[in-house]
């Protein structure tokens, strides 16, 4: 593994039983539950949230920072509304560490602008193992310019990256 593609999302914006199709652990992939997004949003104990681009860029300072605090190589990194992309070279870590990291820390940072707000990001989040240098290239791609990009490509974008 030469890199880690980490995606999440912010509090709300992604729910399960969503029509986009959502993943549920040990089960995969799953389309749209009308009756499961319903009961879902019954659970929630704040509003979902929307990122401003202030909160936006706190978010990619935070991920810049913490990356040249531990000597991670950052490759990309892309905030957007509701969700996060991030690339990263990240040695001796489990997958999953950098992305729980990043959202601790930035979590942290948004709560000094935010005073009041618990949930920012969904419990968990997707992280995918990076083994070559052409399937880095086609996340950095990605990640880089997937506001211009339909999510259903999304994908195709990434095909050839090993989960």
């Amino acid at each position: 593994m030469i890199a880690i593609f980490s995606t999440w999302t912010t509090y709300g914006t992604w729910l399960p039983g969503d029509e986009r199709q959502w993943f549920q652990r040990g089960v995969g992939i799953l389309a749209g539950d009308t009756r499961r997004l319903l009961e879902s949003a019954l659970t929630m104990t704040e509003e979902a949230i929307i990122l401003d681009r202030g909160q936006r860029s706190i978010v990619e300072a935070t991920i810049h920072s913490h990356c040249l605090f531990r000597g991670w190589q950052l490759h990309a990194v892309n905030c957007r509304t509701n969700h996060v992309h991030v690339a990263v070279s990240a040695d001796d870590c489990r997958i999953s560490i950098p992305r729980e990291q990043f959202k601790a820390w930035c979590t942290r940072k948004l709560k000094e602008i935010v005073l009041n707000r618990k949930n920012w990001w969904t419990q968990r989040g997707w992280d995918i193992a990076i083994d070559d240098d052409d399937s880095l290239a086609r996340v950095v791609e990605y990640i880089q310019n997937q506001h211009l990009q339909k999510s259903d490509e999304f994908e195709r974008t990434v095909a050839g990256v090993s989960g």
